[in-house]
């Protein structure tokens, strides 16, 4: 049996009253997402605890079957550890962000989506003022780069133990929550971590990258935005719960290190950029290479959440059917060429992670649509693009199922997709 996952990540939406109260989902075409959820089953999932953040981690970390409130502490060592960061004992990781400041307000959480390579010398810049020879006595902390404005802190606690505590989930809140706020007003209450914030605009403001951006009208990243900070997660790998040897692949080093903490090996995919122009139909084609020699693949594409983030609802509607056209179609032909003939059964996952409105421009946790592809057990025949069941793969449909809203945490959605049958 082969099983894939294919996560887009932010897809789920509120109705849009100038779309005619229609969700993204809804306004997208999308043969082969809507081909999945008719002839196969579907209907919700609840992947975002109670009480805790609708992040990428939480959500992805929940769909795989682990209590996040039992595994999760921070998205910093998960991030570090899909960057392939050796994690001490005693240090803590940070997700440090590249932001952009105006007049005492975060305005940008991404510094203009900062290409990886002006990011990178943005990087050694902080590092060269605040690495582990810098100016603070006891300081021992090393800035990494990561992908655009995606970058990790690396922080020893030995000798900020009172300061840091039991370093689980501490610094600002997430900075695509606090847009248009005042900085002061969201800093961490760790004083170090303020006075590194603080210390990063001073540094940044005036760097020739940003100079330079600034002359070609472009935002600067001019500060660093330090959340989610923990030390390194333990948990039992993917292999013992559900008896099956797989791989991750995504442009995002957060989804890396998800799979880096189950045990999944990591898939470098070419132009996996974790943004619009990601290589989506490469994706599709290292999953199913994967497959040849593993039975288990996960593929995540943020694109759609970039997206909602900045409140374009032309633009997820665009990443949506990219997904659904060059990901889930270039997956669900591979597939049916491969194994149609042979003995070889295959069962195809599809879902966003979290809803992420473009009317709030941040992630929500409600119970998102899912839809399971058995190639065995077909409710319907026909293809793709001969479709006669009612509705599609979108939020109202799914909430219309029988199958009702499955706690994903609690493995359900996990076991509803390794079922024997």
């Amino acid at each position: 049996m082969k099983y894939v996952i294919l996560i887009g990540d932010g897809m789920a939406d509120y109705p849009i009253p100038e779309r005619g109260y229609k969700t993204a989902l809804q306004i997208a075409s999308t043969p082969n997402l809507d081909f999945i959820a008719t002839t196969g089953i579907r209907g919700l999932v609840q992947t975002i605890p109670e009480g805790m953040n609708a992040g990428s981690d939480i959500a992805i970390l929940s769909i795989l079957g682990y209590d996040p409130a039992r595994y999760y502490t921070g998205r910093g060592p998960i991030e570090a550890m899909g960057m392939h960061i050796h994690l001490e004992r005693d240090e803590i990781a940070f997700r440090c962000n590249l932001v952009t400041e105006a007049e005492g307000r975060i305005v940008d959480y991404s510094g203009g989506h900062i290409p990886t390579e002006e990011a990178r010398v943005l990087i050694k810049a902080l590092n060269e003022a605040l690495g582990v020879k810098g100016p603070r006595k006891g300081w021992e902390l090393t800035f990494y780069p990561g992908v655009s404005y995606r970058n990790v802190l690396i922080i020893n606690a030995r000798s900020h133990e009172d300061e840091l505590g039991e370093g689980k989930e501490i610094g600002s809140p997430p900075p695509h929550d606090v847009i248009g706020a005042r900085v002061e007003d969201n800093l961490p209450k760790e004083a170090i971590l303020r006075e590194i914030m603080r210390t990063s605009k001073r540094i940044l403001e005036d760097h020739e990258v940003n100079l330079r951006r600034m002359a070609r009208n472009e935002r600067k990243a001019n500060m660093v935005w330090l959340w989610s900070g923990g030390k390194k997660p333990a948990m039992p790998a993917f292999s013992e719960l559900y008896g099956v040897h797989g791989s991750v692949i995504s442009g995002v080093d957060l989804i890396k290190g998800v799979g880096a903490c189950v045990g999944l090996d990591t898939i470098e995919v070419p132009g996996a950029t974790g943004y619009i122009d990601t290589n989506y139909k490469g994706k599709a084609e290292y999953a199913l290479r994967s497959l040849e020699e593993k039975d288990f693949v996960l593929v995540h594409v943020e694109a759609p959440d970039e997206a909602a983030h900045l409140g374009d609802i032309a633009l997820k509607v665009n990443a949506i059917e990219d997904f659904d056209a060059l990901v889930v179609g270039t997956v669900l032909k591979g597939l049916e060429e491969r194994y149609t003939d042979t003995d070889e059964r295959y069962r195809l996952l599809v879902l966003p992670d979290h809803y992420t409105p473009v009317s709030v421009g941040t992630h929500t946790r409600e119970a998102v649509p899912f839809a399971i592809y058995d190639s065995h057990a077909p409710r319907n025949t026909g293809h793709v693009r001969a479709m006669e069941t009612k509705g599609g793969f979108d939020e109202v449909s799914a909430s219309k199922s029988d199958v009702g809203v499955l706690d994903a945490r609690a493995q359900d959605l996990m076991r509803f997709f390794f079922k024997s049958s």
